[in-house]
């Protein structure tokens, strides 16, 4: 090798002319990139020692990615993106990247291959834990993670009581009683009910505080009255327009989620019938759109930003090898009365 004039620093040219590469190559080399060839990384070594090279700028060593990994089926949605504040909030404030990603296809996704590989991937991206919104068939993707030791939080669990699943939900049953309490109070005696999914644990439980409800007051559930889809706007318009156009209609309906509640609405207004003048109606989770609809929604609170608190908060936890303080944590509910509800006509009419 050419000996250097005394007293100059080597620089990185100097090692790339003494090894016959590229600076571009003792870069990578020095950064212990891959992409070399084992002897020209030899000789690249060999140019640095002999040159006694020494970087101008020190590397300083960063504390690996830690990243959670937010899943869903659906993201175009109020609710999700309620959930997704908390959980961002909570990351950023522990020291998490946020990622999100979509479930493999419900098709294939109950497959331990596919489920193993799509964790694998999650690993891969560095991420600490996993936190599922409202996922349909999660069994496999939750032992997949159990497998790889990743953390794996439910939020509104849909179709699985997984053994090993930790699960953050709403008190939905008393979030219901308490909107059908209050129909019931009202004078409503005819309500309908437009409810969610039926594999939808959150759907099951608002519909039997619905009709414990009704049980209590001495009501009798009429089935012609009850109908359960998708939550989705256009769900809720089509049934509300079939119960609406009965014979003998509800004077109130109860909406299984707040985006159901704005298709009743919808519904209502093509149909002619003022709300709440004409009818009733109620919505479950408080999301910002129920403050903006026509009148104003009364729906049920339930604090979406604080299960994707907790959802992480459980991750950290377990993450740093602590059990989780419970396998399931409920959060409490509550009813915002807003100007979509009102005494019954019958009861307006003094014919009750």
């Amino acid at each position: 090798m050419e000996e250097l004039s005394a007293g100059r620093r080597t620089t990185l040219a100097d090692v790339a002319a003494a090894a016959g590469v590229s600076k571009a190559t003792v870069s990578k080399v020095l950064n212990g990139r891959r992409d070399v060839g084992g002897a020209t990384r030899e000789r690249v070594l060999d140019a640095v020692a002999a040159l006694d090279y020494r970087p101008t700028t020190a590397h300083i060593p960063t504390a690996p990615r830690r990243a959670v990994a937010v899943v869903f089926d659906i993201p175009a949605s109020p609710y999700i993106l309620g959930v997704l504040q908390g959980v961002l909030t909570e990351a950023s404030d522990v020291g998490l990247e946020l990622l999100t990603r979509l479930a493999p296809d419900r098709g294939v996704r109950t497959q331990r291959t596919v489920a193993r590989e799509w964790v694998a991937e999650q690993r891969n991206a560095d991420v600490t834990g996993i936190v599922g919104l409202t996922l349909a068939r999660p069994g496999a993707l939750i032992e997949a993670a159990a497998d790889a030791g990743i953390p794996f939080v439910m939020v509104d669990p849909v179709d699985t009581n997984h053994r090993g699943m930790i699960s953050v939900s709403s008190s939905n049953w008393t979030g219901a009683r308490t909107a059908a309490d209050h129909l019931i109070a009202l004078g409503h005696r005819r309500i309908g009910w437009i409810g969610g999914p039926e594999l939808s644990e959150a759907a099951r439980d608002r519909f039997y505080g619905f009709t414990a409800a009704l049980d209590a007051a001495g009501l009798e559930v009429d089935p012609e009255l009850v109908r359960t889809d998708e939550f989705d706007v256009a769900n809720g318009a089509r049934h509300a327009h079939d119960l609406l156009s009965l014979a003998d209609p509800p004077t109130a309906i109860m909406a299984a989620d707040d985006e159901l509640a704005v298709g009743v609405l919808a519904a209502a207004h093509a149909l002619g019938i003022r709300v709440p003048e004409g009818l009733s109606v109620t919505g479950f989770d408080d999301t910002p759109q129920a403050s903006w609809t026509t009148p104003p929604l009364t729906t049920v609170h339930q604090d979406l930003d604080g299960m994707g608190r907790m959802a992480v908060q459980a991750i950290t936890a377990m993450s740093a090898g602590k059990p989780a303080t419970s396998p399931h944590v409920e959060l409490a509910t509550s009813l915002t009365v807003r100007s979509s509800t009102s005494t019954a006509p019958a009861v307006r009419s003094g014919s009750a």
